[in-house]
Parts: structure tokens; sequence; C-alpha cells
């Protein structure tokens, strides 16, 4: 079990993405993508991978990774980038073949070990509110909706509207980076019950 008392990620290997893997890692979110057939947020299924640059600019900015299963293949793949002392997820796919191993949580955890050894505060993201692997299950893996956007998730809200996102059926979550000092004021002061940032 992990700290959050869920089974363990089945047996993978975590790594940088390499070059060579963007076009497969734009098919990784395309398929992931299907599985929102059916709900709502259907459009999203037909919706354009992230474009090869932007994820060029992540690699070569250390913000795409990869969770590799049976061999040296990804199967699920993180974009994040630094934002205003956190790290923001911008992306998180795993190939519907593959859900339920736990690998989405696994990439999470690295991504806040990354953040831990920056010295950052917290792991950020946008998702969908009521879509079960979108808000709910961020929230069983420690993460908590955010009440109190400050300026830089209102700028990325706004592009959210410009792309014509219905942010009514979204929501900003955290999770602040276990063992950061930001962390051990919170527990010490038992929490302060609005979540900014």
């Amino acid at each position: 079990m992990d700290h959050l008392g869920l089974a363990e990620p089945a047996p993978h290997r975590i790594r940088p993405a390499l070059r060579s893997e963007l076009p497969a890692i734009r098919a990784i979110e395309h398929e992931a993508a299907q599985r929102f057939m059916g709900t709502a947020q259907a459009w999203i299924a037909q919706d354009p991978p992230a474009p090869e640059a932007l994820l060029e600019a992540r690699l070569g900015a250390g913000g795409l990774w990869v969770a590799c299963l049976d061999g040296d293949q990804p199967v699920a793949a993180l974009r994040f980038r630094p934002l205003d002392g956190g790290l923001y997820i911008e992306q998180l796919d795993v190939l519907p073949a593959f859900a339920g191993k736990r690998l989405g949580a696994a990439l999470l955890d690295h991504a806040e070990d990354l953040a831990r050894q920056a010295g950052l505060l917290a792991l950020v993201l946008s998702t969908f509110r009521d879509i079960p692997w979108n808000a709910p299950w961020y929230s069983r893996i420690g993460f908590e909706v955010v009440d109190v956007l400050l300026a830089e998730l209102e700028s990325i809200r706004t592009e959210h509207l410009a792309r014509g996102l219905d942010e009514r059926q979204r929501v900003f979550m955290r999770r602040d980076v276990r063992g950061s000092r930001w962390a051990a004021e919170l527990g010490s002061q038992g929490g302060s019950g609005v979540q900014e940032w």
C-alpha cells in the first residue's frame, strides 16, 4: 500500500520521454481521449492532441515523462511546467488498455518528487468536475479543490475559455508536496480550510 492506503502501481519504469517518442505520446493522448465518448464531454475524443512543438518545448524543459510496462514502450505520459512555486500538470494520459494499474498515480508521484527536489510547494491542475477519472479520481489520490484562484490560474482559466472550454464544468485542484515547508506549516496549523493558488 502507498501513503494513501491504495494498492501499489503495477511494476513499471518512469523515465524522461525521448524526442523520437513524440508521435507515440500524441497517440497516447488521442487514444486516452476516446474514454470521453458517451459522456457530456464527448467532443474531447475528436480534439487534436498537443502539437509536437509544444511537446518539444516541454521535453527540452524536463517536463515530459513516460511510464513503460514490459519493455520500454510508453503506455502513459505526463506533461507539466513550472507555475508560481509549483508544477502545473498540463496533461496526464494512460492508454485505456493499461488503465487501473495506477500508472497515472505513479507519474504524479514522480512529478511530486521532482517538485520536492526543486523546492516547489505543490502540484496544480485543472480537470473536469464530474468525469469519474477526472476530479473524483484526483481527489482520491490527495488533490483538493482550489477555492481561490490567484493570477496565474486565472490566466489559465482565461486560456481555457478562449479555447471554448466550459469552465463551469471544470475545477482547479492542488496537492501539496509532502515534506515541503508549506505542507509542514499547514499540518502544524491543522490546515487553513481554504485552498488558494
